[in-house]
């Protein structure tokens, strides 16, 4: 499965940048996310709890951040099991300055799934990946908000 997309984030490059190196700060910002500990450079295990559909499960894992370009991009690839399948994914995160200390960030990547998730179906799968990426950005906005008032 296929995943894409692009958002204006009302942030400079270098502070979302720092925003999404921040292991609390990711956290934060990843939909489902119950926990994420550092175990090695750019390496972190990783709980996520999530509702797909009918079903809910709890997916355990890795996630790691490779082909770091400072400020600018990276590969965060990731792979987490569950009693209800496997997800792989390896995905291209991309920023550009854009007008007024704003950034474009774009995403694109590959997913895997296995068992009962690749069963599902395109659909459920699409329209719940849809919606974790609208979390995931809603999320950093606010995250940039509560940064900007506490600085001010």
């Amino acid at each position: 499965m296929q995943l894409a997309g692009t958002h204006i984030v009302h942030a400079t490059p270098s502070k979302v940048w720092n925003m999404l190196m921040d292991i609390e700060t990711l956290a934060k910002l990843v939909p489902g996310v119950s926990h994420l500990e550092k175990t090695g450079d750019n390496n972190f295990k990783s709980t996520f709890e999530i509702k797909l559909g009918p079903v809910s499960s709890t997916f355990t894992g890795n996630l790691q951040l490779e082909d770091i370009q400072e400020q600018k991009s990276f590969t965060l690839k990731i792979q987490q099991n569950s009693k209800i399948g496997n997800a792989n994914a390896a995905i291209k995160i991309d920023m550009l300055p854009a007008e007024n200390n704003r950034t474009e960030v774009s995403f694109n990547g590959d997913v895997k799934l296995s068992g009962l998730l690749a069963s599902m179906g395109q659909r459920v799968i699409g329209s719940v990946s849809n919606t974790l990426a609208k979390q995931f950005f809603t999320n950093l906005e606010k995250e940039i908000e509560k940064d900007s008032a506490a600085i001010s």
